[in-house]
């Protein structure tokens, strides 16, 4: 039997369990005890558990929409279907500073694919976007614009082509969204009052594939914390 703070998390014959839900970068305190037919013993000593510090995850094939095609143990995606289609990283994040990328293997015909953040009951149908429930920068060849609710806010010049990075950095100390193209800030903070848990996402269309890079440390150019981060990274 193993107990997370106040919270019994596994009774069962294994000496080995995985606790899903937990934070990155947090420290837990847990305790296990035994017990068999003669009863139940008592709790060991108070055991320190300390999560990873980065970030590791993949899209999701679960909550995708059906026309997404996966690949490369779920890290890169593309769409069987000229619409724009919705996948999600089978993480959500509601603490800490995160930051991972996505670089482009394949575009063709200058479609506008959308990256950023959602809930999870976003509508997985139309551009990341373009509901409430996700956070976004919708970029083409020459230009990129953010979106959420589908307001179009921020165009700024510099798009993407094949090989280009799209880096997101997401700060819950204060509580904003930024996006980087090719290591470089694109455009100011797109979106700020962020609270709750989100999940990267993307939106894509049959023009495009992407593969996604986790487990990146923070960019040094950003300090978390600070009033206001410097606008490009060098």
């Amino acid at each position: 039997m193993l107990r997370l703070a106040t919270r019994e998390v596994y009774v069962g014959t294994e000496t080995i369990c995985t606790v899903d839900g937990l934070h990155f970068n947090s420290t837990y305190k847990s305790r296990v005890k035994a017990f068999n037919s003669s009863g139940v013993g008592q709790y060991s000593k108070t055991l320190i558990m300390q999560t990873s510090e980065i970030a590791w995850f993949t899209f999701d094939p679960v909550s995708a929409h059906p026309d997404i095609v996966f690949s490369n143990d779920n890290l890169t995606v593309s769409c069987n279907s000229y619409d724009d289609r919705v996948v999600l990283g089978n993480t959500a994040f509601s603490r800490g500073v995160h930051y991972w990328e996505m670089t482009i293997d394949r575009y063709d015909n200058h479609p506008d694919p959308a990256f950023g953040i959602s809930r999870g009951d976003v509508l997985k149908d139309v551009m990341l976007g373009k509901d409430d429930k996700a956070w976004a920068m919708y970029v083409d060849n020459n230009r990129s614009w953010f979106m959420h609710n589908n307001s179009h806010t921020n165009r700024t010049d510099g798009g993407i082509t094949k090989g280009s990075t799209i880096g997101m950095l997401l700060d819950f100390t204060r509580r904003i969204l930024i996006f980087l193209i090719n290591d470089e800030q694109q455009g100011p903070v797109a979106f700020e009052g962020l609270e709750g848990a989100y999940y990267p996402a993307i939106s894509l269309n049959r023009n495009v594939q992407v593969t996604l890079h986790t487990g990146l440390p923070i960019p040094d150019f950003y300090t978390p914390g600070e009033a206001d981060p410097t606008s490009s990274v060098c």
